[in-house]
C-alpha cells in the first residue's frame, strides 16, 4: 500500500524501516530531518499526497495539531489517518472530526510496545473507530504488530492506552522501590531478581527494565518526557476520580523532568531513591 509515516522517532522510525521491508510504498517526514530514514518528504502534505493510509506517531497534541494543519489540505480522498501517538480521547476526537471534514478517514489507534518491540513487529494497536477502516489498514499494522485489539468509538483507544500508561509507570516504581528496599538489606540484584522471577509480581515491566535497573542503563525505551506528558494527559481526563497513587506518581515525574532527565528511560527515577537511600 501507499503509506506516509509522520513523525520519525524512536517508534516511528522502526515503523518505517518494516514498511519498507514488507514492500510498501513509504514516504516519511519528520520535524528535524533524518536522511538515513528511505522516502523522505520536504513537509507533511508531500509526505501524504498520494498515501493510502496515513500514520501519525507524534509527542502529543499539539504536535499532532501541527502536523493535520500541514497534511490535510493535501490528503487524498478516502485516506486513513492512523492516529498512533498517546493523546486523550477529548483531543482525537476533535482530530477525528478535522479528519473527516476535510474527506479522510479515522482510526484512533494508540500502542503499546518500546523500541524494541517495534523494530521485533511486536507492537500491540488498540484501535478505535470504524471496523471497515481497520479492516482497510491491517495489511499495514499487521506487519507492524502482533496483536490489533477493537475497543470501540474513536478515543475509547486512547483512554485505554492511558490506563495502560498509568499501569506501567505505577509498576515501575514500584519495581525500583523494592529493588531500593532488597539493596539496603545487603540482598544482591542477582538473588533480587531470581526471587522475582518465582514471585506472581513478577511482571513484562519487571523482564524489560530488569537489565536497566541492574546496570544504571538509562538510556531511552520510553522516555520520561513522554511518560510525564501521559500522565498528565490521564489526570486531565480523570475528573473527581481519587486515583492516589497517581498522583503522587504525577509528582515524582515533575521532580525527574526538573532535574532534566526528560530524554532519558522512565526507570531513570530510580535516581531519586538511590539519592534518598545514600542520604
Amino acid at each position: 500500500m501507499r503509506v506516509a509515516v509522520l513523525g520519525l522517532g524512536i517508534i516511528g522510525s522502526a515503523w518505517a524501516a518494516n514498511l519498507l521491508a514488507d514492500g510498501h510504498q513509504l514516504r516519511t517526514w519528520n520535524r528535524t530531518p533524518k536522511p538515513s530514514v528511505p522516502g523522505g518528504a520536504p513537509d507533511p502534505a508531500a509526505a501524504v499526497a498520494a498515501a493510502e493510509v496515513v500514520i501519525v506517531v507524534v509527542a502529543d497534541p499539539s504536535a499532532v495539531a501541527a502536523v493535520l494543519d500541514a497534511a490535510l489540505p493535501a490528503l487524498a480522498a478516502g485516506a486513513v489517518v492512523v492516529q498512533c501517538s498517546t493523546i486523550s480521547p477529548e483531543w482525537t476526537r476533535r482530530f477525528a472530526e478535522r479528519v473527516h471534514a476535510a474527506g479522510g478517514c479515522y482510526l484512533d489507534a494508540p500502542f503499546t510496545g518500546s523500541k524494541l518491540a517495534a523494530e521485533a513487529r511486536q507492537t500491540v494497536f488498540y484501535v478505535g473507530g470504524e471496523v471497515a477502516d481497520l479492516d482497510r489498514v491491517r495489511p499495514v499494522l499487521s506487519g507492524l504488530s502482533r496483536a490489533i485489539l477493537p475497543i470501540g468509538a474513536v478515543g475509547s483507544a486512547s483512554a485505554l492506552k492511558l490506563a495502560m500508561n498509568v499501569n506501567i509507570a505505577l509498576v515501575c516504581e514500584a519495581l525500583s522501590e523494592s529493588l531500593v528496599m532488597a539493596r539496603a538489606a545487603g540482598i544482591s540484584d542477582d538473588t533480587y531478581f531470581a526471587a522475582l522471577t518465582l514471585n506472581a509480581s513478577r511482571s513484562g515491566v519487571s523482564d524489560l527494565k530488569e537489565p536497566k535497573l541492574r546496570a544504571g542503563d538509562f538510556a531511552p525505551q520510553f522516555s520520561l518526557k513522554h511518560m510525564d506528558k501521559d500522565l498528565r494527559l490521564a489526570l486531565d481526563g480523570a475528573g473527581s476520580l481519587p486515583l492516589p497513587q497517581l498522583r503522587q506518581l504525577k509528582a515524582l515525574y515533575a521532580r525527574g523532568m526538573k532535574a532534566g532527565w526528560g530524554d532519558e528511560d522512565i526507570s531513570v527515577l530510580m535516581r531519586l531513591l538511590d539519592v534518598q537511600a545514600a542520604g
